[in-house]
């Protein structure tokens, strides 16, 4: 014979020839050679030696066991003590009733969505990630969310999560902050034949994400062909020295022409503007010639303006010192200090006066 003894925390199952007896609980027990007894830790998951069929057939041993099924197209999130254990698939599974709490939160990963009565928290951690897709939608984004082909709804900021299985998903996602549309190398002819090269830019923020993503296909390149043809409708309709003059209007000819087609993209233009206006070379060396030629009529203007004005300042003073002997000898006097300035020494002999010698040379002898 031999010993068996259980404690509080343990079962045992005996076996006699392979066959299922009974289970015991907490006690010492004495078995002969041909009897088997397999002890279990109540509070671990039970793992049935034989189909656990079998073993349920033992009224005692199903009322201290609770089972759980998982079908094909579960899982089963195991909790201990309000703790996340395990990830049960498709089987069965038996847990001892016993000190430890078990709880069981059925999911049925057929479906798409992830029912409310599972935490959130879990979905991104393993094991339970593997059964999940997640997307991540930032504070300045948005996007659209497409099930098996079929448009769904609108995805605001947040992070969201759905079973992984044989359904599609697939998320759009757009920035909604203002960006910048660059216009480059446009090669236009005004209504004179001037080819032009322009570059230019446009400022656009998207306001209507379904619009944009769902009804239309590549919304940033049709906006740009919008921008493109505005443009040239723009500078076809004008020649050249037209064209320079009216600039300042071109933005607000471009914002108005695109503005229904940008509607139609869910966008809304908020700027726009010319970088460069690039001249072939024949045409900016005659711009230059004919900038040349208009700053030398200026300068040849500006000349003829200012020797006038200086002969009729010089026919006002004669007329003051003709009238005025006073006004004369100031001015002669000026004239004396004036050429004094430039001789840098002069010769006297002393045998005369020699204020008289400084008069001879400087007052002219009537």
């Amino acid at each position: 014979m031999k010993k068996v003894k259980l404690n509080s925390y343990q079962a045992g199952l005996v076996f006699k020839n392979g066959e299922h007896q009974k289970m015991l609980l907490t006690g010492t027990y004495w078995f002969w050679k041909n009897e088997q007894v397999y002890i279990y830790d109540i509070t671990k998951q039970f793992m049935p030696p034989v189909e656990l069929n079998i073993l349920l057939q033992d009224e005692r041993l199903a009322d201290i066991l609770q089972v759980v099924e998982v079908k094909d197209n579960e899982i089963v999130l195991q909790y201990e003590n309000g703790l996340m254990k395990q990830v049960l698939t498709a089987g069965r599974y038996a847990f001892w009733k016993s000190v430890v709490k078990y709880d069981f939160i059925r999911a049925d990963i057929s479906q798409v969505e992830i029912a409310d009565n599972i935490d959130r928290s879990v979905l991104a951690k393993a094991p339970v990630s593997a059964y999940v897709r997640n997307a991540e939608v930032q504070s300045f984004e948005k996007a659209v969310l497409f099930i098996d082909g079929k448009f769904v709804k609108v995805l605001e900021p947040g992070m969201y999560y759905w079973w992984k299985n044989s359904i599609s998903i697939y998320v759009g996602k757009a920035d909604m902050r203002q960006q910048q549309l660059e216009v480059n190398g446009q090669e236009i002819l005004t209504r004179d034949k001037a080819a032009l090269r322009i570059n230019a830019w446009a400022q656009y923020k998207l306001v209507d994400i379904e619009k944009a993503l769902v009804q239309n296909k590549d919304y940033d390149k049709q906006l740009y062909v919008a921008m493109q043809l505005a443009l040239r409708e723009y500078i076809a309709g004008y020649s050249f020295d037209e064209l320079l003059e009216k600039k300042e209007s071109i933005a607000p000819f471009i914002l108005q022409s695109v503005k229904e087609k940008a509607e139609a993209l869910g966008v809304e233009v908020n700027g726009f503007g010319i970088r460069d206006i690039i001249l072939p070379g024949d045409v900016k060396e005659i711009m230059n010639q004919v900038l040349v030629a208009e700053k030398k009529a200026q300068a040849n203007t500006i000349m003829r303006r200012e020797e006038t004005a200086s002969t009729r300042s010089l026919l006002n003073t004669a007329k003051l010192m003709e009238e005025n002997a006073m006004l004369w000898k100031l001015k002669e006097m000026e004239y004396v200090e004036k050429i004094a300035e430039k001789i840098s020494n002069i010769s006297v002999s002393s045998n005369s006066d020699l204020i008289g010698q400084l008069k001879q040379i400087f007052v002219p002898q009537k």
